[in-house]
């Protein structure tokens, strides 16, 4: 087994994932309106009600979990892989990560 029951992308691999990716944002609601914003087709889904919400989905279905900075969506797809969901994708570093500027290349 894998050390982790979930997979980390980065927001460079965002675009490699397939319409059928559910994308599940953990965060508050403040939060999904708020500077950092969220990502296009994102469902707001908190943390705290993520569980009951989950209890009826297809566990077939690839999910992609947001929040800031990656840690409350780790936990999140923790969460998920415990009930039983196997395709599960983390996106590290969160919105933060999505929303910081590039390194201009030398």
């Amino acid at each position: 087994m894998t050390p982790h029951p979930y997979q980390d992308l980065t927001p460079s691999q965002l675009d490699t994932l397939g319409p059928e990716v559910r994308r599940i944002d953990v965060r508050e609601p403040d939060e999904f309106t708020g500077p950092l914003g969220h990502l296009p087709g994102a469902e707001l889904v908190p943390l705290g009600t993520l569980e009951a919400a989950a209890a009826s989905w297809p566990r077939e279905q690839p999910l992609l979990l947001i929040c800031r900075s990656g840690g409350r969506s780790a936990k999140a797809a923790q969460a998920l892989a415990r009930g039983g969901f196997r395709h599960l994708y983390n996106l590290a570093g969160g919105m933060l990560a999505v929303r910081e500027p590039h390194a201009p290349q030398r």
